[in-house]
């Protein structure tokens, strides 16, 4: 049975959704493994069958097994999952942290998208995008000053930053890409002074989307990318050569 660690705004198929999703992404259940039928199920978590059913549902809908009549449900392997996907990122990090191969992934995966994203945003930012990041730079600098919360107001500045870009599909990013950076953002503050060294980059890189200046905004999201990867890999206790 669940117990209620959970936060009660959750309901029961989400509660079981997570529980199974972390077991996999654990390795509790392997790829090729098949989940337990409907009625053991049933029994550990003490929900019905359709909470169950809903929640297995949900697991094919990610991608991370495959319902077969006469089977069962097979967990998939990592490459079929999606991996874009808020709740298998969240779960992947809970299970099992962030290993090196995750966090190399990370910072390519950024350098794929933020330089060309920043562009784009100096280029096609509305005075209103402009100010919502301006103001998003503003809170991270309070934060660093003791006043408030960095990691929020640091996704907020790059969600901006998707969203001025005009890209459908940038913007569509926003949510998995705020997944993605929460993770590397919770480890790289743990670094003393991360944030703090960290600001003058967001700052310049905001100040080059104000001014419309592509070059200059590619090249200070370059460097910020450049500070988060020694950032993140010193968190993680990884020495790296900058």
């Amino acid at each position: 049975m669940l117990t209620n660690h959970q936060s009660p705004r959750t309901t029961f198929q989400e509660q079981v959704l997570a529980r199974i999703g972390q077991d996999i992404c654990a390795g509790v259940y392997r790829p090729g493994d098949v989940l337990p039928a409907e009625p053991e199920l049933c029994e550990r978590f003490n929900f019905s069958r359709i909470v169950i059913r809903e929640a297995v549902k949900s697991l094919a809908a990610k991608g991370m097994v495959d319902v077969r009549r006469k089977v069962g449900t097979l967990v998939q392997p990592p490459s079929n999952w999606n991996l874009f996907d808020p709740e298998i990122i969240a779960w992947r990090t809970q299970a099992g942290g962030v290993d090196l191969a995750l966090a190399q992934d990370l910072i390519e995966l950024r350098r794929i998208v933020d330089p060309p994203t920043a562009r784009l945003a100096a280029r096609r930012a509305s005075p209103e995008a402009r100010a919502t990041l301006r103001a998003a730079y503003e809170a991270m600098a309070r934060a660093v000053n003791g006043d408030g919360d960095y990691i929020p107001a640091d996704l907020r500045f790059h969600a901006t930053i998707l969203d001025a870009s005009g890209n459908q599909f940038l913007r569509n990013m926003q949510v998995a890409m705020s997944a993605i950076l929460r993770v590397s953002f919770q480890i790289s503050c743990r670094r003393e002074g991360g944030p703090a060294h960290s600001l003058p980059m967001h700052e310049a890189l905001c100040v080059a989307i104000e001014r419309g200046d592509e070059d200059a905004a590619e090249k200070a999201a370059r460097q910020l990318i450049k500070q988060s990867e020694f950032d993140l890999f010193e968190g993680l206790g990884i020495s790296i050569n900058t």
